[in-house]
């Protein structure tokens, strides 16, 4: 039997030989394959200890095949290895466990590496690839080819079958009453009680419909849990799986600590034979949403219901890993190369990390923003820039040309990122293809902009310090050099940060004007720089600590076209409250009015008044209690707070009216009088407003709207502003 069709979903199975592929034929069949598939890992050390290994594994119970060979160590060439050849997938979970255990002095490889992704560098095969099928009678794979590989441009689209499944309202805030169910444009509300009626409902729905795709809002975290435990409760078996004998996969949550914060991902409900994506656990949805996370699973290899919930680190690991088992380099289980010994000399020559040149506080006319394009990747690839690969001297130019490993991950990954941002720069903004192309530019822009960090993570398998020490020597001096072209053509540099600077020229304020700037500066570094854009006025903040200290990523300005950008104002950040971020952005609109910046005082007063507005709105309670949460993450669990802050002060309502907090998750709440000072949203009661906290309201309304003002009037008309916020009466007379 031939197939032709698209990749849904591989995964191991008990029972099965090796891997269960469930391809979406070209026909709308869906069909079920299974795959021979032996995996190995690889053990080295002395020899008398890969001899008492090798004495052990031949007697577990386990079938494998073991051999002696040569492999290559990405930094210790070729060595020799004990090879284990597991003939069953399944079995290498359980045997590796009792290995490392009880030889915990050897070093392994090749040992916890994702069967997907094994898969993918065997046969080049990864989710939704287009391919066809060979396989015997009994649906035994004979043989699979790819028709796409994971660079294409315009991939053919699976005819994917979607439902939907979301109910009426968030359920960690109260109690959901319906169901809202969707599949080809048909939309049906299902009250959620009783029960046993949704479950028939939704039994029906899923085997008339057959859903290649689950799509749920709070899926993870309440509706597919309760829909398993209520179809159990009635002894109805909900075919959620495909696999009609297995049960849904539940990862529990976990917390864990990277990049210097605490990170907590929810539980999560993985399928078989079908997928489940949860739109509000999905890692970056809100960036590029469906269309983003195939793109992930198709340059990563990972299975989609994977490529959906893990972070761009993960991806990039993935992508290296199957470029490790293509070019056969053996993968080490875990880092084992620490850093090297330097004095404190060395260290602080070599550990500078990228530039941050401190902007010029306050107002500027008609500067220009340019930045690098995917500045540390493309360094990566230009200078080969790679764990294995020796700097000449101690500069940045390698000694060989031979691309390392990082560099042959990232190369396809950057060509086709270019290749996407230069077609949304050709197509029309209501071209049909436009939506697709932004959501992979942006799932390939994630991954980039991980990878250079990746290079110093201490868990990274081909990572290390010394080589991230080399990237980022190399941006700073390439910025510095755009920095002195910048100068020598007489711009005024206003701003250094990371992979972008702000400048100006008097009676320089078109695009054109900056196009000599841009071409000297790629000749001269060998990287690609573009226009970001064109301001008429762009403002660069002080810290609210000493006026004195500019802040580095903080900023807000309006470019020629009107369109208006912002970065580290409380319009950005996630613990703001909604009301107050729509206040801001009401602001920056305001003020976009202005034709120039020497206009921009007509517009001052009419944005003031929006402060007055919502400082009003707030004493009249006119603002509904949902705009005023504020939501912040806890730091710690709740035992490791000395001094409880408002998070963890409303995650302790939260915990003694039964729910389950845990470090890094998020926690809304409200700003109330008397007590705790504040009241946790989710409580399941009705809250009275009359709680509320409303100075402490007034006074983040107030900060907020001096963020935007503070840095746009005179030294003379700022006390009147100061007055104008504080006192409403003021405030109108003006």
């Amino acid at each position: 039997m031939n197939v032709k069709g698209w990749l849904l979903d591989l995964f191991t199975l008990e029972g099965s030989d090796g891997i269960v592929l469930w391809v979406i034929g070209e026909d709308s069949k869906r069909y079920r394959f299974e795959h021979s598939f032996p995996v190995t890992f690889y053990a080295a050390g002395t020899a008398p200890e890969l001899r008492a290994l090798w004495k052990f594994l031949q007697v577990q119970p386990e079938p494998l095949e073991l051999s002696a060979a040569k492999r290559r160590d990405l930094f210790d060439g070729l060595i020799t290895v004990l090879a284990c050849e597991v003939k069953h997938p399944l079995d290498l979970p359980r045997l590796f466990p009792r290995v490392s255990k009880k030889f915990p002095n050897l070093t392994y490889y090749d040992a916890d590496i994702h069967i997907a992704l094994r898969y993918a560098a065997a046969f080049n095969v990864f989710p939704l690839t287009r391919c066809e099928i060979e396989a015997d009678e009994e649906n035994h794979v004979i043989s699979i080819q790819t028709f796409e590989s994971r660079w294409e441009l315009d991939p053919t689209p699976p005819p994917l079958r979607i439902l939907s499944l979301e109910p009426d309202t968030d359920p960690s805030q109260e109690t959901p009453h319906n169901l809202i169910v969707s599949c080809d444009r048909v939309r049906r509300v299902l009250p959620i009680e009783p029960t046993k009626s949704l479950i028939v409902n939704l039994f029906s729905t899923i085997q008339c419909y057959d859903p290649d795709l689950i799509l749920t809002s709070w899926g993870d975290t309440w509706l597919l849990p309760y829909l398993v435990e209520s179809s159990k409760k009635h002894n109805w078996n909900l075919p959620l799986n495909r696999e009609a004998t297995s049960n849904v996969i539940l990862h529990k949550e976990i917390t864990y600590f990277s990049y210097g914060q605490i990170v907590y991902r929810g539980q999560q409900i993985s399928l078989l034979g079908r997928l489940h994506i949860d739109r509000h656990n999905a890692m970056l949805w809100n960036d590029y949403e469906l269309e983003g996370v195939f793109e992930m699973a198709r340059v990563t290899g990972l299975p989609l219901q994977d490529a959906a919930r893990l972070s761009p680190g993960t991806g990039i690991s993935s992508m290296q890993f199957i470029t490790a088992l293509q070019e056969g380099i053996l993968v080490p289980y875990h880092k084992h190369r620490p850093e090297k010994p330097k004095t404190a000399l060395e260290l602080m020559r070599a550990d500078m990390g990228g530039i941050a040149y401190q902007p010029i506080i306050g107002l500027h006319k008609e500067a220009a923003g340019i930045d690098f394009t995917s500045l540390y990747p493309i360094l990566i690839a230009k200078f080969n820039i790679s764990p294995e690969i020796p700097r000449a001297g101690d500069g940045i130019n390698p000694i060989t040309n031979e691309p390392g490993i990082i560099p042959k991950t990232l190369i396809p990954l950057i060509d086709k990122r270019v290749t996407l941002k230069t077609r949304l720069a050709t197509i029309h903004k209501k071209d049909i293809r436009r939506k697709f192309y932004e959501a992979r530019a942006s799932a390939g822009k994630w991954l980039l902009l991980t990878s250079s960090g990746y290079l110093g993570y201490k868990n990274a398998r081909f990572g290390s310090v010394e080589t991230h020490e080399i990237l980022t020597e190399g941006g700073r001096e390439t910025l510095l050099t755009a920095k002195d072209i910048a100068e020598e053509l007489g711009f005024e540099v206003l701003h250094i940060y990371v992979d972008g600077l702000w400048l100006k020229r008097d009676k320089f304020n078109k695009p054109e004007h900056f196009q000599d700037l841009l071409g000297l500066i790629a000749e001269e570094t060998g990287i690609p720089i573009c226009l970001d854009g064109v301001y008429k006025w762009i403002v660069f903040l002080p810290s609210k600590r000493d006026s004195r200290i500019p802040v580095p990523n903080s900023y807000f300005g309006v470019f020629q076209d009107g369109t208006i950008k912002a970065r580290g104002i409380e319009a950005r950040r996630r613990d703001t409250p909604p009301f107050i971020a729509q206040m801001q952005r009401e602001m920056l609109e305001i003020l976009a009015r202005a034709p120039t910046a020497d206009e921009l005082h007509e517009y001052i007063p009419i944005s003031s008044a929006v402060v007055e507005r919502t400082i009003k709105d707030l004493r009249e309670n006119l603002i509904p209690v949902e705009d005023l949460l504020i939501t912040k993450k806890l730091s710690r669990d709740l035992e490791n707070y000395r001094t409880p802050s408002q998070a963890a002060r409303a995650a302790m309502q939260l915990v003694q009216a039964g729910r389950h907090i845990s470090a890094g998750q998020r926690v809304k709440f409200l700003l109330t009088r008397g007590g705790s000072g504040v009241s946790a949203w989710g409580l399941n009661e009705t809250f009275d407003k009359r709680k509320l906290d409303i100075h402490k309201y007034k006074k983040l309304t107030i900060r907020a709207g001096k963020t935007i003002l503070d840095s746009l009037v005179s030294v003379d008309d700022l006390q009147i502003q100061v007055d104008m916020l504080t006192n409403p009466k003021a405030m109108r007379l003006f």
